[in-house]
């Protein structure tokens, strides 16, 4: 929760349970975000996929990098416009390129 929470400058809709929280934005309007603790392992099973869209992707992944994330080894095709990261839980999401 603290890693996603930071990462898409959310808070905390309300007190978390402690194996669910929903997430809002701190300021404005946005999608809520639920998330769930689950037993299965990430490496073992996928359970979600974000792709994060950012117009300087560069700092980004290092902003990312420093609240957790962690690079995945990853086979990019040519001309690939997003990083494959993974959350501290072990989820992969990718952060893409935005234009303009």
């Amino acid at each position: 929760m603290r890693f996603w929470s930071e990462a898409l400058d959310y808070r905390p809709l309300r007190e978390p349970e402690e194996d669910w929280a929903i997430l809002v934005p701190r300021e404005g309007k946005g999608p809520q975000l639920a998330l769930k603790l689950v037993s299965s392992e990430a490496h073992n099973h996928t359970r979600h996929h974000l792709d994060l869209y950012a117009t300087d992707q560069a700092a980004e992944v290092e902003r990312l990098l420093r609240l957790g994330a962690e690079q995945v080894d990853w086979r990019y095709e040519q001309g690939a416009d997003y990083v494959v990261l993974a959350d501290p839980d072990g989820n992969r999401f990718c952060v893409v390129q935005k234009d303009g």
